[in-house]
């Protein structure tokens, strides 16, 4: 595909200013996702992509934007409002470019390396955006930590939630309960330990208590637009849909290859439990292929505004949610562009905090001078996204869409 060399925009977006002050002053100069919170085995098998495919997707912490590129896509654009995402993403490039794949490891499976500041400025550094630069420059020391507790994936305001989880773990006497889940050959075994183990003792006022608080939600990124979806269309609200997601994902889903949860537990990656990325069987596939990766800060629709390419690939993530509520306008915008620089069979896929996504029904497109529906551009796989969302090892999100896009109807 043309225009393959690796670019980072330096583009300052803001949050919209109806966003709540708390989660803008949480997000406005901080690292908020270390690591992805979505399947990317899903992803694959939903996107069914091939060399011919250009694929943008929302960066978050670039973990799935690399794994599309091992997956087959023939280009990935990965755009971000948050430029200390996109300085993840671009300090994962470098390294997989300079470093052997022992220290790329280091970094980013075991998520910590005594002298990573050493290793930053000889080789890592100069490879990076003039952004890029300035805030590693400052934060590298995430990957300086002398134990796992004071691991990469220990910091960012995620990473401090996940950090708080263990301690809680631990203080409620469960520490041994889920390092019993580490021994679980089969369901049946993963289910007595949480049924005999852990739900009895997790789940006290204080706990509750603490998952209802905005505070805590923005914190792991999620806006008070996304907590009231599941106030609304959850039994038992917030609190109700966590103890379900959590539940489901010990007692449904097999642990032994569960590396969302794994890695926040430990601290770090092992290498027959983590990332495609972070595999040693696919490094230098990996090291051959981010030439088609492009990085940019801007929003989805600020950045398709103004390319004249096409993309066949979208990975929108959850963000509409939050856009339903506090930028309606921006959230039309944005479907006007993704059909205007969609392909014919063009694919999307979302996920959503909302078991039904009804904030897309209202949603009025611009298409030949008439404003018209977005849903007559749009055929959902409702069949192949439950049945794929029933395997998703994260199981935190409501749904999961497989959205097929009729731009030129």
């Amino acid at each position: 595909m043309d225009n393959p060399t690796v670019h980072t925009d330096q583009i300052t977006v803001k949050l919209q200013p109806k966003t709540p002050m708390l989660f803008r002053v949480i997000h406005k100069n901080n690292l908020i996702y270390n690591t992805c919170w979505e399947d990317p085995a899903v992803d694959r098998i939903a996107l069914d992509l091939t060399e011919k495919d250009r694929l943008l997707v929302i960066t978050s912490a670039g973990c799935n934007a690399l794994d599309y590129l091992l997956a087959g896509c023939g280009e990935v654009s990965a755009v971000d409002c948050n430029p200390i995402q996109n300085a993840l993403l671009e300090l994962k490039r470098i390294a997989i470019l300079k470093l052997q794949y022992e220290d790329f490891f280091t970094f980013f499976g075991r998520g910590r390396r005594a002298n990573a500041r050493k290793i930053y400025n000889r080789a890592l550094r100069s490879g990076l955006s003039e952004f890029a630069q300035r805030y590693w420059d400052s934060h590298i020391s995430f990957f300086e930590g002398a134990n796992k507790n004071s691991s990469f994936y220990y910091r960012g305001t995620s990473g401090f939630i996940a950090k708080m989880v263990t301690y809680l773990l631990k203080a409620r006497g469960l520490k041994h309960a889920v390092a019993e889940l580490y021994e679980c050959n089969t369901l049946h075994e993963q289910r007595e330990v949480y049924e005999r183990s852990i739900g009895p003792r997790l789940w006290t006022p204080t706990v509750e208590w603490l998952i209802a608080r905005e505070s805590t939600m923005a914190l792991l990124g999620v806006p008070a637009a996304q907590k009231a979806l599941m106030d609304e269309q959850y039994p038992g609200g917030v609190v109700g849909y966590v103890k379900f997601c959590l539940q489901r994902v010990l007692t449904e889903l097999p642990w032994r290859d569960n590396y969302f949860y794994r890695v926040y537990l430990r601290g770090a990656y092992t290498e027959d439990c983590c990332p495609e990325y972070l595999k040693a069987d696919t490094f230098e596939t990996l090291r051959g292929r981010v030439k088609d990766l492009h990085i940019h800060t801007n929003t989805v629709a600020g950045y398709l505004e103004k390319l004249e390419v096409k993309f066949s690939r979208f990975v929108l993530l959850d963000h509409m949610d939050w856009m339903s509520k506090y930028d309606v306008a921006g959230l039309t915008h944005e479907w006007n562009t993704i059909l205007a620089s969609a392909t014919d069979g063009a694919r999307a896929i979302f996920r959503s905090a909302a078991v039904r996504v009804d904030f897309l029904n209202n949603v009025m497109v611009q298409r030949a001078g008439a404003r018209v529906p977005l849903l007559d551009f749009i055929t959902f796989d409702k069949e192949r996204a439950t049945a794929l969302h029933s395997k998703d090892r994260v199981g935190t999100y409501a749904s999961f869409h497989i959205a097929n896009l009729h731009p030129t109807v």
